[in-house]
C-alpha cells in the first residue's frame, strides 16, 4: 500500500502507491479521503494510552507521595511520539478496509476507475 517498508524514513513515510499491484484496487478513493484516518488514529491511539496506564498501574503503581504519574505521562507521551509513523500507516489502512471490502472473487471482475476522482484538486488539501 506503501511506497515504502520503513515508517520511520519521515520523508516518504505517507507516499502511497496509486492502486495495489496485486488486484488494482485504487487507493486514491476521492480527494480528502484519508482525513478519515484521523478518527482511526485517535481511537487507537487512546487505547494505547489506557494500556500504558493500566500497566504502569499494575507493574510500578500510582502513589500520591511521588511522582510516578507524571512519570507515565512523560513515558507515554514519548511513546506515542515514537510510534505516530507507525500509527499513521495503521490508520490510514484501517480506515480504507473500512470503506473498501475484501472480495474473495477479486480476479474476476476487476477493479473499476472511480468517478469521483479530481486530480486537478489532489494536492490542493
Amino acid at each position: 500500500m506503501f511506497e515504502h517498508k520503513n515508517p520511520y524514513v519521515l520523508r516518504k513515510t505517507m507516499k502511497m502507491r496509486k492502486e495495489c499491484a496485486v488486484c488494482k484496487q485504487p487507493f486514491n478513493i476521492e480527494v480528502g479521503f484519508y482525513y478519515g484516518s484521523s478518527y482511526v488514529s485517535y481511537a487507537v491511539t487512546v487505547a494505547l494510552s489506557v494500556a500504558t496506564f493500566i500497566a504502569w498501574w499494575i507493574l510500578i503503581g500510582f502513589s500520591l507521595q511521588d511522582n510516578r504519574f507524571f512519570y507515565w505521562m512523560i513515558f507515554n507521551s514519548v511513546f506515542l511520539i515514537a510510534a505516530q509513523p507507525y500509527l499513521m500507516r495503521l490508520a490510514r489502512t484501517g480506515w480504507l478496509a473500512f470503506f473498501v471490502r475484501y472480495d474473495k472473487n477479486w480476479r474476476i471482475p476487476p477493479a473499476g476507475q472511480l468517478e469521483r476522482l479530481n486530480e486537478e484538486q489532489e494536492k490542493n488539501w
